[in-house]
């Protein structure tokens, strides 16, 4: 494996790891799976429909999401919101990247700097 397979490898863990955060701030309102995945193209977090909509299914199965059908329209679509304890599940995930992103910084910032010239 080359080094560049080696990067987009890790991105592509370091991305999954952020979808699911990503998903459910943008479930205050009701969305179905297009929607979301042009909003979060538009907000720079680019998600595959073959990633998204197994994610959905996985988060209302868990009750993370509620979801209603709407006939309308012309082609029915499934539209996603979170549930009660969806929310409160995203207030603690919220939390929880905010610990995680601090440490980050503090690590990245710090970059091991003191261990410069030690090799």
């Amino acid at each position: 494996m080359n080094e560049q397979e080696h990067i987009d490898k890790l991105m592509l863990e370091l991305r999954r790891g952020t979808i699911t955060i990503g998903v459910l701030s943008q479930l205050f309102s009701p969305q179905y799976g297009y929607s979301l995945v042009t909003m979060l193209d538009e907000k720079g977090v680019p998600v595959e429909p073959g990633t998204l909509y197994p994610l959905l299914r996985r988060l209302e199965k868990q009750g993370l999401l509620d979801s209603s059908w709407d006939t309308n329209e012309t082609r029915p679509r499934k539209y996603y919101v979170l549930s009660e304890m969806g929310k409160r599940v995203y207030d603690q995930l919220c939390r929880e990247w905010e610990s995680i992103v601090k440490s980050m910084d503090d690590l990245i910032n710090t970059r091991g700097d003191e261990n410069i010239g030690d090799g």
